[in-house]
């Protein structure tokens, strides 16, 4: 084979089998794919191959971040913890003005940007275009393609908008107009026909919001779709009590249990993936095991929203599949793997290894790309993130996981490799011009910011009737409490 990029001298971290002080080896790269993982000297380079010298690096599978929304990035640091339904009124496209397509497309790079520096190779956006433009979708897509960053793209679409954010506020805000669910369908299954081929890193999933905004009927041509086309399917699934607690009142005939309703239409399978599943009762987990299919947790968002902590010990009890995001920039306020992964392993009790494959491997397979990501090996995809062990975060190096997890903060990221390109070299970014993509932003941030402080005065008269509901929801007895965080 003939190899176009070597990295040399690594110590190679796998999830499957982490060792304490991993062993040096040498990665080969043909292409877009890992050729050959081989010990020091075994693999000549020809002349044209390019040579990363990662000596005193650790080399490890790039990051996949199963759960992010890029529609929010220029709205990082803007709102200090609120719960989640009042953060939902201020912070989802929805409640703005449509954007121009220069900030779209600056919001996109800017959340690749930090993904990227950060060790993340692949993100699963689920993002909202409002209102529907396919000009929108096209500034998304080129934005992704221009950063080189690898996306699982999924339009976040719901036929039934706005309803139900919580059981005591039905009635008070304004009902928002319904959309037929094969139209909504036909519109999101032509984009996916629309881009095919057209962009080698990114591939399509499905984004139904969550169960409460989207019709029976809407579902099951969700489900359908995605059995027909084999494509993966996101949805935010019990992240606060008043999702549980419309639960046990809207959803009667399936015993109160969002999860027994997603089984019923067809949903619960391999290719679903429940984004923070922190209200799930025993019984709903073992069903989601049984099923095979995914929760992406997303512990800094869920906490910053006040929405609980979701079980991350039961799961892994259970034997659910578990994956990690970052969520919204604007509720997590980070994009960084490496915060999800030491609060992962914190609540769980783990000593770092299920966190780190839980940010790799796992999150892989919950996006639909567990063959292809996720391990540095041969055949695999040639996404690689090299993080210098000459910094204080590994020195000494007594235990390369633990130390990933819990003491390196993403400070160490020196080299990232996306479908066998250095996107990342000694720190810098190789496919974007960063200053003047910071230009960019300062430049459209006055109007964005002008917009935002108009919803929050329109927002204002509804708070009281939100923290009321908030109260309210919080007293109920829904089964479970996950709000005590040693219990999780």
């Amino acid at each position: 084979m003939s190899y176009t990029l070597i990295v040399r001298g690594a110590r190679v971290l796998d999830p499957l089998a982490p060792e304490p002080r991993p062993a040096v080896r040498d990665i080969a790269i043909g292409g877009d794919r890992i050729a050959a993982v081989e010990p020091p000297g075994k693999i000549d380079p020809p002349p044209a191959a390019r040579v990363v010298d990662a000596r005193n690096m650790l080399a490890i599978p790039g990051l996949v971040s199963a759960h992010y929304h890029s529609h929010d990035t220029l709205l990082k640091g803007c709102f200090a913890p609120m719960p989640l339904e009042a953060w939902l009124l201020h912070a989802v496209p929805p409640n703005y003005p449509q954007r121009s397509r220069e900030e779209i497309r600056a919001r996109v790079l800017i959340g690749a940007l930090e993904a990227l520096k950060s060790g993340i190779t692949t993100l699963q956006d689920m993002a909202s275009v409002h209102p529907f433009d396919p000009g929108e979708v096209d500034a998304i897509l080129q934005a992704y393609d221009d950063a080189g960053i690898r996306c699982v793209f999924a339009l976040q679409v719901g036929d039934v908008p706005g309803s139900r954010l919580l059981p005591f506020l039905e009635g008070l805000l304004p009902p928002a107009p319904r959309s037929s669910a094969r139209e909504l369908i036909a519109r999101i299954d032509g984009e996916r026909q629309r881009h095919a081929g057209r962009h080698p890193r990114i591939s399509w999933g499905l984004g139904p919001p969550t169960p409460e905004v989207c019709s029976e009927e809407y579902l099951g041509l969700v489900a359908d779709l995605s059995k027909r086309e084999k494509l993966p399917v996101f949805c935010h699934v019990y992240e606060s009590k008043a999702n549980a607690a419309i639960a046990r009142r809207h959803y009667g005939a399936d015993g109160g249990s969002l999860v027994r309703h997603l089984a019923r239409v067809g949903l619960l399978n391999e290719r679903f993936t429940l984004a923070h599943g922190v209200w799930l009762q025993r019984a709903e987990m073992e069903q989601v095991a049984a099923a095979g299919a995914h929760v992406a947790l997303n512990p800094l968002s869920n906490l910053k929203t006040r929405s609980g902590v979701a079980p991350v010990r039961a799961y892994l009890e259970a034997g659910v599949k578990v994956a990690l995001g970052t969520d919204n920039s604007s509720c997590s306020d980070a994009q960084n793997m490496f915060q999800a992964m030491k609060l992962f392993a914190l609540l769980s009790g783990d000593a770092g290894e299920k966190a780190f494959a839980a940010a790799t491997l796992g999150s892989a397979q919950a996006i639909g790309l567990g063959a292809e990501l996720g391990r540095i090996a041969a055949g695999r995809k040639a996404d690689i993130a090299l993080l210098s062990l000459r910094d204080p975060a590994f020195a000494p190096l007594n235990d390369a996981v633990r130390q990933l997890v819990y003491t390196e903060p993403g400070r160490s990221v020196r080299h990232v490799i996306v479908d066998g390109r250095l996107l990342i070299d000694n720190g810098r970014v190789t496919m974007l011009d960063e200053d003047a993509l910071y230009a960019d932003v300062e430049r459209l941030m006055p109007a964005l910011t002008r917009d935002l402080e108009a919803i929050r005065k329109r927002n204002a008269p509804l708070m009281p009737y939100v923290e009321e509901a908030n109260r309210r929801t919080r007293a109920l007895d829904v089964g479970i409490d996950r709000y005590k965080i040693m219990e999780c």
